[in-house]
């Protein structure tokens, strides 16, 4: 259809179309989807055999929908896809406020222009990606904001009575009529304002100011709250619920690949960093590690939640740390160093709800300890576990590493050494070339030199070796050589 051509009523009538809801449109649009085997929620993983199947057949069925997850679980994501789903153009009455259908006009204005003009009434179109509207529930909304009020400066200039709904000042609802509306972190929403939901969802009608006006609105609404366990402002008040056809409970990413896909999708990250910085598989695994084991420390708040946003904003930082140690050094490329997780405790401590064990010990220490956490669950999957337990003359396969560093001054790993002399001081451990050749032997070139470092990481964290952050960098030492020392 050329909507260009269709400019009036009378346009619209000859070009034969028709009018359908837009719940009938998503389900059409979708059920095409489906037969034609395209994919209609793009850019979300982990959800396709769990969300994204529950999301279709409510849209098949017609339902408003409640997406119900902890913070950062692509719930407004999930919303903002469905305007795909929706035809690409649909014609409104020009000078309507509420995208009044020309077929069948609620509004007395956009009825009145109908009965004036006829089929000479303007009409526009409105592309998908205006469909969509959304409000932030906050406290204070007000039932104005989301229905609408009396207007007395419009009664005034138009002489008219407040009895006549022409005096009305459409609120957000009733000016998304026809669109997709989403309302995030619904339960922080007043008690009240909920309550005026009410009929909109069911019966259809709105009551502003002492009067009833019977509009039939035609809408798609979204609804996202956190479970009510955890928001200890508001809840969903029960009736509220009840008029909600479908809610669908979100997660977190169920495995590592699917985590580090997304947030290799997410992350800010230009084609200069790209070309510029190599990143090894295994740091891109520990760095989602980090969020699976902050959602299982006993230091962070569970009710809360770690954010999928965690993993993005740390890996940026991670970026960031070898990019700015590149430009000091004038290297033109440069490869993440283990050393370099240091740079990303900043997006971990701004992401974390602490229980009262963490504040006590502090946001900086419990991301360490989230670091040291993600080492030890990756370090075995790698490499020999280290028994606590073990008999007097049993041989590990660290031995002689731990006995390097007895018979050695250490190794200071600088935070801004230049490649060359990082790759150096780790060559001069003998006995990490030795475990990589013998444990690891298929990992690339590329990739030796931070699987070395993530060695001396695990062992500080096993208690084999000891590590000191000093002001300029890491230095990694015997366990005891402080002590000895030190007489």
């Amino acid at each position: 259809m050329n909507i260009e051509s269709i400019k009036t009523l009378g346009d619209l009538k000859k070009s034969g179309w028709k009018s359908k809801s837009i719940k009938d449109e998503l389900r059409d649009n979708l059920k095409q989807n489906i037969k034609n085997g395209v994919e209609s929620f793009t850019g979300i993983h982990g959800y396709e055999n769990t969300v994204i199947p529950e999301l279709e057949r409510a849209i098949l069925s017609r339902h408003n929908i409640n997406l119900l997850g902890l913070r950062g679980q692509a719930k407004t994501r999930l919303a903002r896809l469905m305007t795909g789903l929706l035809d690409e153009y649909i014609p409104y009455i020009t000078e309507s406020e509420i995208h009044d259908d020309p077929l069948a006009p609620l509004s007395s204005s956009a009825q009145a222009l109908v009965d004036e003009h006829g089929d000479d009434t303007p009409i526009s179109w409105l592309y998908r990606d205006d469909r969509f509207y959304e409000k932030l529930a906050t406290p204070d909304v007000t039932v104005a904001d989301l229905i609408g009020d009396i207007d007395p400066i419009k009664a005034a200039n138009l002489r008219l009575s407040y009895a006549d709904d022409r005096v009305i000042h459409y609120g957000m609802i009733p000016r998304a009529n026809r669109c997709i509306f989403v309302i995030n972190e619904l339960p922080d929403l007043q008690a009240r304002i909920q309550v005026a939901l009410f009929n909109i969802l069911q019966e259809g009608d709105i009551q502003i100011r002492g009067f009833k006006l019977r509009l039939a609105l035609d809408m798609q609404f979204i609804f996202t709250a956190n479970p009510e366990d955890y928001t200890n402002r508001g809840s969903i008040v029960t009736p509220l619920k009840d008029r909600i056809g479908s809610q669908i409970l979100t997660h977190y990413p169920e495995s590592i690949e699917i985590a580090k896909t997304i947030t290799q999708q997410e992350a800010r990250n230009d084609a200069r960093l790209k070309e510029s910085i190599y990143v090894p598989e295994l740091a891109q695994d520990i760095l989602e590690q980090i969020s699976f084991s902050a959602r299982e420390s006993e230091y962070v708040d569970e009710k809360s939640g770690v954010s999928a946003r965690m993993s993005i904003t740390a890996y940026e930082n991670l970026l960031s740390t070898a990019e700015r140690r590149s430009l000091i050094n004038g290297d033109e490329k440069t490869t993440i160093r283990f050393s370099d997780f240091t740079g990303i405790i900043p997006a971990i401590t701004g992401k974390i709800e602490l229980v009262y064990e963490g504040e006590q010990e502090g946001a900086a220490f419990v991301a360490n300890e989230l670091i040291g956490e993600a080492i030890k669950t990756l370090f075995v999957q790698y490499f020999p576990e280290i028994k606590k337990l073990k008999k007097p003359d049993e041989e590990t396969p660290y031995d002689k590493l731990v006995e390097w560093f007895f018979n050695n001054d250490g190794v200071e790993l600088l935070d801004e050494l230049s490649d060359s002399d990082y790759k150096q001081l780790l060559d001069q451990v003998t006995p990490l070339e030795d475990l990589i050749q013998k444990y690891q032997p298929e990992v690339p070139a590329s990739d030796r030199y931070f699987y070395k470092e993530f060695i001396l990481w695990a062992l500080v964290e096993l208690d084999k070796l000891s590590k000191k952050r000093f002001t300029e960098g890491y230095q990694f030492n015997d366990l005891y050589s402080d002590f000895v020392k030190g007489i």
